[in-house]
């Protein structure tokens, strides 16, 4: 009987029992599809990822895939995650790289920031693709599917607009904090428009005051799986290409989010436009270890 060790690490999050919750798999090498795809559907989480070391290539090889069976690449939590938890097992894989650190995720090689918060917790920047902007959503529609009116989608002349840098999620500006917790999408709705207008999730956001640390807040549904996820640095990077193409953030600079308050998981996302590209980062911390039997 085969065995390997896994984690399960909250993401996007300095504190044990917030963030999204992400196991990783760590295998001596490549398995088959199918086997990925069978474990993944044996934790049940919204990902799980598998990492193993290259030699040849002196890098972290990581897949992630979905319970049922989908394939899922980028810099999201399911990268930031397993890049965590070779950062704290010390796996030394970073420190011999050349040319700055970096990782594979599926066949793409993923340029990587680590800093050292004086904290045993890494804080890891991930880049991501520079943002394109796509569709633009009728907000009466928009409203309709998330249970709200119209006016809730009032901020600034913003309109539900996809965006993209890994993946293509729709940025939903929504006036406050208030009707950003009175969202409660329609799965038929959201599916019919995610199909239509040629985006995954739906991301619902809104302004904070300039006093709070973040400057944003938001909430992500996936209209395919039916759920709210507490963390997704995918949608993040995107909004980050959004605001700064609205004149609202500036190049260079950091700013953070917070997401998942209202699943009583809360997760501190960061986020800088950069003309390279979008850099996402975050933390994370294990909660679980164990032995998986095949």
């Amino acid at each position: 009987m085969k065995t390997m060790q896994y984690y399960v690490l909250d993401v996007f999050t300095s504190e044990r029992f917030k963030g999204n919750p992400l196991p990783v798999v760590v295998t001596s090498k490549e398995l088959e599809t199918t086997l990925y795809q069978q474990i993944a559907r044996e934790f049940g989480y919204s990902g799980t990822s598998f990492m193993h070391y290259s030699k040849s290539e002196k890098s972290l090889r990581v897949r992630s895939f979905t319970p049922s069976g989908k394939e899922t690449d980028g810099a999201g939590h399911n990268l930031l995650g397993a890049v965590c938890l070779a950062v704290l097992k010390d796996m030394n894989v970073f420190r011999i790289q050349e040319n700055g650190p970096f990782v594979i995720m599926k066949d793409r090689r993923i340029a990587l920031s680590l800093e050292n918060t004086g904290q045993d917790v890494p804080f890891i920047g991930m880049l991501q693709k520079p943002a394109t902007a796509g569709n633009t959503v009728p907000a009466d529609d928009m409203a309709a599917a998330l249970g709200l009116q119209p006016e809730d989608l009032l901020l600034h002349d913003w309109q539900p607009t996809v965006m993209q840098t890994e993946v293509a999620h729709l940025m939903v500006p929504l006036k406050n904090v208030e009707a950003l917790n009175r969202a409660e999408p329609r799965s038929a709705a959201l599916r019919n428009l995610a199909t239509g207008y040629g985006f995954q999730g739906c991301y619902c956001f809104t302004l904070t005051d300039k006093d709070t640390p973040q400057t944003v807040q938001a909430r992500f549904f996936n209209p395919a799986a039916g759920a709210e996820e507490a963390a997704t640095g995918s949608a993040a990077g995107p909004l980050g290409g959004f605001l700064f193409q609205k004149g609202y953030i500036h190049q260079n600079k950091d700013y953070s989010l917070l997401q998942g308050v209202k699943m009583g998981q809360p997760s501190i996302l960061r986020f800088r436009a950069t003309q390279d590209g979008i850099w996402v980062s975050g933390s994370s911390v294990i909660v679980m270890e164990g032995i998986l039997h095949l």
